[in-house]
C-alpha cells in the first residue's frame, strides 16, 4: 500500500478499509455506453435529497466494455456522478448528518471535480485527543482496487516503504521486501533508505511529481533510479528497478521459536487481502502440529481489508470454545438501526467464522491452536488499523488476553462496503464495530500501557518498543524480544 509523499499516511487509506465482501450485481451486467438515461431533476435544494439510484451509473466519461469486462455504465454527466455522492452519502455514511450540504453543480466539470467534492462529504469533527473523526475517507481506482483485494496483486518493486516524514527533511525506510521481486534482485532489505529517485532529492527535493512516480508506478515495465543507504552504511549506492506486477504475500513469515518455557509461534500478518485466507489457515496448521504454546501476531504494517479475514484468523486463535458466539457487530447510521442499508439484511451479531470462506475447499473445517492460556502478544504501530484492530477488540470480547507492544495502533473502529460508480472506488465509513461486549469505542486506537506517546489509545497490558527495522521473525528483533522478555517475565516490561 503506497502513500504519496505530498499527503500524510492516513490510517486506513490506500487499502486499509474494514471492508465486507459485497455482491455487486452490476459487475456482470452488459456494458451499456451507448444508451443515455435522464436521471430525475437535480435542481439542488439544501437538506432535500434525492434517491441515489437515480444518479447511480450515470458517467461523465463512460467506460468502454472490453473482451474481459462489462460495465453497467450510461452516458451522463459528472454533474449526475456528484450527485450520486451527495445522495449516497446522506444515505450511508455514519455521521451523515455532520456533513455540510454543498451544491453538487459546483463540481461537475470533470472527474477531478468529482473527487474533489467526495473529499467535502465527511465530518469534520475530532476525535478526545483532537485527531479528525474521520481520517478514512479515500478513493482508488476500480481496477487497480479489485486486482489488489480479491487476486492480490499489485505493481511496484516488491517493497514496502514506511514514510516516516512527508515533509523536508523526508525520510523513507523500506521495512519489507518480497523474495524474488526486483527489490531483492537489487539487493535491497528491509532497513534500506531511498535517498534520490531518478535523480531527484528525496530528502529535501520539490519534485513531488517525479519522487512519487518512480516510488510507486502504476504499471510495470517502469525502469527508474535510485540511490539508497543500505542497513548500517553510509555510504550511497545506485540500483535500477524495473517495475513488475507483484503478487502480494500477506504471511511473508511464520516462524516457531524454542523457548524454555516451550514453543512459541511468530506470525507475520501484512494484509486482509482475500488470498490470504488460504495462507494463514497453512500457517496456523503447520503451528497447531508443532505444538506451540504461545502466539506472537505481527500486525505492525497490516493496515485492514476483509473483516472476515480477522474473524477467521481470531476464531483460529481463540479455538473452538468461541465457537457459536459473537466476534462483532456492526452498527449503522440512525436510519438504519435495524438493517443494513448496504445488503438489506436485518442486522445481527456476526459469529465466529470456524469454516473457509473464499478459500477451497468451501465450508471446510478452520485450524485452531491449542494456545496453553487463551490469549495472544501482538505487535503493533500506527499502521496497524481497521481490521487488525478488530482481531484485538474481537478477542477482547470474549475474555482472550491481549498482550500489546510497539506502538498506538491508529484508531479505526469503522469500516465501509467500498462501492464503485463510473471507474472509482468511494470508502466512506458507514458502520462501526463492536464486540461480544459492545465496545468499539477506540478512535485513538489501542495502546500499551506504559506508553509514553501524546495520543493515548485504550490501554493494553504490554509494553511500548520502537520498531528499529532489524530482521523480522528473530528473538533479538525488538518488538518480538519485548513480547518474548514479557511472557517469560510475568508482565515485566524490558528495560
Amino acid at each position: 500500500i503506497c502513500c504519496a509523499l505530498v499527503s500524510a499516511c492516513g490510517g486506513g487509506g490506500g487499502g486499509g478499509s474494514m471492508a465486507l465482501p459485497t455482491t455487486d450485481s452490476q459487475a456482470a451486467s452488459p456494458a451499456m455506453t451507448a444508451t443515455t438515461r435522464q436521471p430525475d431533476s437535480s435542481d439542488f435544494a439544501s437538506g432535500v435529497f434525492q434517491p441515489s439510484s437515480r444518479f447511480r451509473d450515470l458517467c461523465g466519461a463512460p467506460r468502454t466494455a472490453s473482451s474481459s469486462d462489462t460495465f453497467p455504465d450510461q452516458q451522463g454527466s459528472f454533474e449526475d456522478q456528484s450527485n450520486w455522492l451527495r445522495s449516497w452519502s446522506n444515505e450511508t455514511y455514519l455521521w451523515y448528518d455532520e456533513i455540510e450540504d454543498v451544491n453538487p453543480a459546483e463540481y461537475a466539470d470533470s472527474a477531478v471535480e468529482v473527487e474533489n467534492y467526495f473529499d467535502l462529504l465527511k465530518t469534520t469533527a475530532t476525535t478526545p485527543s483532537g485527531n479528525p473523526k474521520d481520517r478514512f475517507h479515500f478513493t482508488r481506482n476500480t481496477a487497480e482496487y479489485k486486482a489488489e483485494s480479491l487476486q492480490g496483486i499489485s505493481y511496484g518493486y516488491g517493497a514496502t516503504y514506511k514514510l516516516l516524514s512527508t515533509t523536508p527533511p523526508r525520510e523513507l525506510v523500506v521495512v519489507l521486501v518480497n523474495e524474488n521481486s526486483p527489490a531483492a534482485v537489487a539487493g535491497i532489505s528491509r532497513g534500506t533508505r531511498i535517498v534520490t529517485v531518478d535523480g531527484v532529492d528525496l530528502v529535501n527535493g520539490d519534485d513531488a511529481a517525479t519522487l512519487n512516480a518512480g516510488l510507486w508506478p502504476d504499471q510495470s515495465n517502469q525502469t527508474h533510479t535510485f540511490e539508497v543507504l543500505d542497513p548500517g552504511s553510509n555510504e550511497k549506492r545506485s540500483v535500477s528497478m524495473r517495475s513488475a506486477q507483484i503478487e502480494i504475500d500477506a504471511v511473508p513469515l511464520s516462524e516457531i521459536l524454542e523457548t524454555d518455557a516451550g514453543k512459541v509461534g511468530y506470525l507475520l500478518f501484512t494484509d486482509h487481502i482475500l488470498t490470504a485466507e488460504r495462507q494463514l489457515i497453512d500457517a496456523v496448521s503447520v503451528m497447531a502440529q508443532e505444538g506451540i504454546t504461545d502466539l506472537v501476531l505481527d500486525l505492525r504494517y497490516n493496515r485492514g481489508g476483509f473483516l472476515f479475514i480477522a474473524n477467521q484468523l481470531s476464531y483460529m486463535i481463540a479455538g473452538a470454545g468461541v465457537s457459536g458466539r459473537t466476534f462483532n457487530s456492526l452498527q449503522f447510521n440512525d436510519k438504519n438501526q435495524s438493517t443494513n442499508p448496504i445488503t438489506g439484511e436485518a442486522l445481527r451479531p456476526d459469529a465466529f467464522l470456524t469454516t473457509t470462506v473464499e478459500a477451497t475447499p468451501l465450508g471446510a473445517a478452520l485450524p485452531t491452536l491449542a494456545l496453553v492460556q487463551p490469549r495472544v502478544f501482538v505487535l503493533t504501530t500506527e499502521s496497524t488499523c481497521s481490521a487488525s484492530e478488530a482481531i484485538i477488540n474481537g478477542l477482547r470480547g470474549v475474555n482472550v488476553d491481549v498482550y500489546q507492544f510497539g506502538k498506538t495502533t491508529c484508531g479505526k473502529p469503522y469500516g465501509f462496503y467500498p462501492q464503485d460508480n463510473c471507474g472509482t472506488t468511494y470508502f466512506t465509513t458507514q458502520f462501526r464495530s463492536v464486540n461480544a461486549l459492545d465496545f468499539g469505542d477506540y478512535p485513538d486506537g489501542f495502546s500499551p500501557s506504559n506508553t509514553s506517546e501524546a495520543t493515548v489509545g485504550v490501554a493494553q497490558p504490554g509494553c511500548e518498543v520502537a520498531d528499529d527495522y532489524s530482521p523480522l521473525g528473530i528473538a533479538e528483533e525488538p518488538m518480538l524480544a519485548a513480547a518474548l522478555a514479557y511472557r517469560a517475565n510475568l508482565g515485566s516490561c524490558p528495560a
